[in-house]
């Protein structure tokens, strides 16, 4: 522990010696007066009830002298506090299923809204990237710490081309860890010492769970276990689906939650389903991020008040109840 304050501890020693000593002194004369009067407190349990009652209220008040000085001294202690931090990756899928309208107004643009509300939600100690993929994928804005900047990017997602989530998870683990990442030849197994190991780290994945091409998402997913860097996914899209036209063509499409699920579970993540506006937003909200802790001063003021304001509190009841005063 230590103190913002220190010389007040010195005047909160010499207040308390000296408060002490002045009750002491005045309970001795009035002892010595009131046996010179031969009204000496008898012997027994009688005698230690009275003493009881004489001296536990201004015990209290004066325990509760020295408690408070040391709060006026600003107390801290360094306490391990639980707080959310590190790198999220946004990953958006902005294939063109992600323009169908099943939910309003399509759902690229219901991702965002609700991805917009995330990011603004979370504290500065969260650093935030955003990465689009279609057929390839893009980081489009490094992690930050500048929210605006992540919403900025956000807002400029634009969909179009066919859908690569497998490339996504590589390069957003490649974001995370700082180096470019691959699949492993066949057979070749990846090492935590080759990627490093980044429990901080969530990538968060927005699509409808409908890939047609690149590498094996499922594959790039276990890389990423292997970093310790969990990916949470959020499927955006109905089941029942909707039509898209691209290049003079109708096409059908509906949300696919059977790679979405094997994504995240090989993470230690979850899939969220999400099958309208509303539910997107709150999917949002209920993303389990990881939580890390910091060893930050914690002032200790106010529980040195409130123990000496119970002292003060008690001693003071007492003394009415026993001898109808305070002091």
């Amino acid at each position: 522990m230590t103190f913002q304050q220190p010389l007040v501890l010195a005047v909160a020693v010499l207040v308390t010696a000296a408060a002490t000593a002045g009750y002491v002194a005045l309970q001795r004369r009035r002892g010595a007066a009131l046996a010179a009067a031969g009204l000496g407190v008898p012997a027994g349990r009688g005698a230690r009830w009275a003493a009881l009652r004489r001296h536990l209220p201004y015990a209290l008040l004066l325990a509760a002298l020295p408690i408070l000085l040391v709060g006026l001294a600003r107390p801290q202690a360094e306490m391990v506090v639980p707080r959310a931090a590190g790198t999220v990756v946004l990953a958006f899928d902005v294939s063109n299923s992600m323009s169908a309208e099943d939910v309003a107004p399509n759902r690229l643009a219901a991702a965002q809204s609700a991805a917009i509300g995330f990011v603004e939600e979370q504290p500065d100690s969260v650093d935030v990237a955003v990465l689009a993929f279609g057929e390839q994928a893009l980081l489009t804005q490094e992690p930050t710490a500048d929210h605006t900047a992540a919403v900025a990017a956000i807002r400029r997602l634009a969909a179009s081309g066919g859908t690569a989530l497998g490339q996504a998870i590589l390069v957003a683990l490649g974001t995370i860890t700082g180096r470019p990442v691959s699949l492993p030849a066949d057979g070749a197994a990846v090492t935590t010492e080759q990627l490093g190991y980044w429990p901080s780290a969530t990538i968060v994945v927005f699509s409808d769970g409908q890939q047609t091409g690149g590498p094996d998402a499922v594959a790039a997913a276990e890389l990423a276990a292997a970093a310790g860097v969990r990916i949470q996914t959020v499927g955006v899209g109905t089941v029942r689906g909707a039509t898209v036209e691209v290049d003079g063509y109708q096409l059908g499409t509906a949300l696919d939650e059977t790679l979405l699920t094997a994504v995240a579970q090989t993470t230690g993540g979850a899939h969220h389903p999400a099958g309208d506006e509303a539910t997107l937003a709150d999917t949002t909200r209920s993303l389990d991020l990881r939580l890390t802790t910091r060893t930050e001063p914690v002032e200790l003021t106010a529980p040195f008040a409130g123990a000496a304001l119970l002292l003060l509190t008690v001693g003071g009841l007492l003394g009415i109840r026993w001898h109808g005063r305070i002091v």
